[in-house]
């Protein structure tokens, strides 16, 4: 239970970050977490991880799932 719990708060930290640097909804943001997973082949919640752990040293803009 606490794992699925972590799981939630570290996908809403990816999110927000998301929807703060790239002004899009929740739903766009869940979606460009998604995309990044499947075609990283990596699970949702390690790519919100990186995300949320690293995200002052990414460029998020540079991503292969970046949408103008």
């Amino acid at each position: 239970m606490l794992k699925a719990i972590d799981s939630r708060d570290v996908i809403g930290q990816a999110k927000g970050i998301l929807m703060a640097r790239r002004g899009i909804t929740a739903e766009k943001a869940f979606d460009e977490l998604r995309r990044a997973s499947q075609n990283l082949n990596i699970k949702l919640t390690e790519v919100a991880r990186l995300l949320a752990t690293h995200h002052t040293e990414l460029d998020i803009s540079d991503s292969p799932t970046a949408r103008p």
